[in-house]
């Protein structure tokens, strides 16, 4: 989701607020894990977009991408070539073979959470499963540089490092970001390699960063659709999104706010053949 971020110094949020920032988070997977079941062939990405919705208002919690900057939807749901911010339409029909990115968030008690994933619709080509499979594992290999005491573009020469071998599009145009009290805070996040002797701010205990790789079969560039939102390949290669919510503790890796009642924290490494 695109915006403008609340210009602030990065502060680490305290056990408190933290503890509040789970439980938005762990109801943000919850919700992931029953949209993941109902991206079936036949439907439309408006009934995800409403179904998505409905789940998070019986939480009692607010859908944060709903009016944000304008976005006129609930749930972000991008196909095939489509990056990210796909507006959700009655006459947009998933079809056999289609990926599919859902990219939400909402906010419980005054704390945001935000995550994405990509699923493959009924028979995928393997091209795009690869695809699906590395953009996540990417994610991974950045969160083992994600800890205190390292810097921020440790996890984005991580994630570029991992995914460089299979010769995808790395989104340049998009990045990672913030959160807290806001959808969008300090700091930026890019997925991309950055130069040397560019570090980026030190990870300390207690910030809370979304961090999420966009990646493409094809080139990194992308253009944006005359509905000022939906982002696509500018070349028509499908593109994956994997996002979570995480927060920087005192000791070891990170703790990843967001993740599915069934996902692995750490799934086995996918290489490229």
């Amino acid at each position: 989701m695109r915006g403008k971020r609340q210009r602030q110094q990065v502060r680490p949020k305290t056990e408190a607020e933290l503890e509040k920032m789970r439980v938005s988070c762990r109801m943000l997977g919850e919700l992931h894990t029953k949209l993941r079941d109902y991206v079936q062939v036949g439907r439309s990405t408006a009934e995800i977009d409403a179904y998505g919705e409905k789940l998070i208002r019986e939480m009692g919690a607010e859908p944060n991408f709903k009016n944000y900057q304008g976005y006129p939807a609930a749930i972000c749901v991008s196909v095939n070539d489509e990056v990210v911010h796909g507006i959700p339409r009655a006459d947009r029909i998933l079809e056999d073979g289609d990926i599919v990115s859902l990219d939400c968030g909402l906010v419980y008690d005054g704390w945001h959470s935000d995550a994405a994933r990509t699923w493959g619709v009924g028979n995928v080509h393997p091209n795009a499963l690869r695809l699906i499979e590395a953009t996540k594992a990417s994610f991974f290999a950045g969160m083992r540089k994600a800890v205190a005491g390292n810097h921020l573009y440790d996890i984005s020469n991580a994630i570029a490092g991992y995914l460089q071998p299979f010769g995808y599009g790395i989104v340049r145009d998009l990045t990672g970001h913030g959160i807290g009290s806001h959808l969008h805070e300090e700091p930026v996040i890019p997925n991309y390699r950055m130069p040397p002797l560019q570090r980026g701010i030190l990870l300390e205990p207690g910030m809370t960063l979304a961090v999420e790789p966009m990646v493409t079969l094809g080139t990194w560039r992308v253009s944006w659709d005359d509905d000022g939102w939906t982002v696509r390949t500018q070349d028509g290669a499908p593109a994956a999104h994997y996002e979570n919510t995480i927060a920087i503790r005192e000791d070891g890796l990170p703790e990843i706010l967001t993740l599915m009642e069934d996902e692995e924290s750490d799934p086995a490494v996918f290489r490229p053949e």
